[in-house]
């Protein structure tokens, strides 16, 4: 085997190692991944509003903001 060969196959073998390490490495708890959002669970004591839009074909079209 050359060196040239020898070389190439321990880049490969170091990166598929880092590769499987990663893989096998519980992740960190991450607020944005885990619950879709990024929203923190405390944030839900603040009021919501929420917006409606209504619009029917030859009527006006409406928009209701509702306050919770």
């Amino acid at each position: 085997m050359d060196w040239q060969q020898s070389v190439s196959l321990g880049i490969v073998g170091i990166t598929a190692a880092v590769l499987l390490r990663s893989k096998m490495k519980p992740r960190k708890f991450s607020l944005e991944r885990d619950t879709h959002c990024g929203c923190s669970s405390a944030s839900q004591d603040t009021p919501k509003s929420s917006i409606v839009y209504r619009a029917r074909k030859g009527e006006r079209p409406q928009i209701v903001i509702k306050m919770k």
